[in-house]
């Protein structure tokens, strides 16, 4: 059993495994520091899922539920059948990883982030379905629902505004004021320890048409809420909703309904980096 600490949005966290546990753990690699406080710690166990009480599920094959003693329980089933379960403690700083079917890379993934967002919910930290693309020194996120086209319009930024980079296809972490890369995702292989301040917030709609306009921090607050990751659980609810607000009242954030097109990327563009007097 080795230890190895990784730094994900300035939080570090420890994981307790074997060699072929961390085989399956390339992605957190530019995440791995020397060591430190770490916030959890996340341990490989042996053994079979425990009975737990399912409180409801958070995706399709992702079940969250509590055990006897009230600790968090998420089990996720893979395509395969293979099953990979995280025990929580209530505190949120130990965890119990055990994966009765051998080790599952996406089982791994699921869990850890799960933790990750219960362990951060009152820090002024949440973790996003998002695709986060940089430019000009600062970061501009897209949300939407899934299959809605976020990778879609990230892609026509990097093909045609010159100077853009993506930064997480999948799961950026927010901390403040700044966005964060991070070790999750598996549209695109994107894991770069990289952040930057947020310059804006795009929620995109499909539409036969390019129009952009600006959200109320009310309009912004109840959009941002359906793309945070951990939202549906109530234990950590106020903590993810102060910094909702707080997200809301400061960032801007706008909707944009449009084609794939350059033209729609040159429009998001222009507008947040205000380059069309747009406000």
């Amino acid at each position: 059993m080795m230890t190895r600490h990784y730094k994900v949005a300035g939080h570090i966290f420890a994981v307790n495994g074997s060699n072929e546990l961390f085989e399956q753990m390339e992605n957190y690699e530019p995440f791995r520091c020397e060591g430190g406080e770490p916030l959890f710690t996340l341990t490989e166990c042996s053994g079979v899922v425990p009975e737990y009480t399912e409180v409801f599920r958070l995706l399709k094959r992702l079940i969250y539920g509590h055990d006897t003693s009230g600790n968090d329980v998420f089990e996720f089933t893979s395509e395969e059948n293979t099953r990979t379960c995280l025990i929580c403690s209530k505190d949120c700083r130990e965890g119990r990883l055990i994966m009765p079917d051998g080790i599952s890379k996406m089982g791994l993934n699921h869990v850890m982030r799960s933790m990750y967002s219960l362990a951060t919910a009152g820090k002024g930290t949440l973790l996003f379905h998002a695709v986060v693309v940089s430019c000009e020194g600062k970061g501009y996120m897209f949300i939407a629902p899934s299959g809605t086209g976020k990778s879609t319009h990230a892609r026509v930024w990097l093909e045609h505004i010159e100077g853009t980079e993506l930064v997480n296809d999948d799961f950026p972490v927010v901390r403040g004021e700044m966005v964060f890369g991070s070790p999750w995702g598996w549209k695109t292989p994107c894991y770069r320890n990289v952040s930057y301040p947020i310059g804006g917030i795009v929620l995109l709609s499909r539409a036969p048409y390019n129009k952009i306009r600006r959200l109320s921090g009310v309009e912004a607050y109840v959009r941002l809420t359906r793309s945070i990751i951990g939202g549906e659980l109530s234990r950590i609810a106020d903590g993810l909703h102060q910094t909702t607000n707080a997200l809301a009242s400061t960032i801007p954030m706008w909707h944009l309904e449009c084609l794939p097109d350059e033209a729609a990327a040159r429009l998001c563009h222009d507008t947040m980096l205000n380059k069309n007097g747009i406000e």
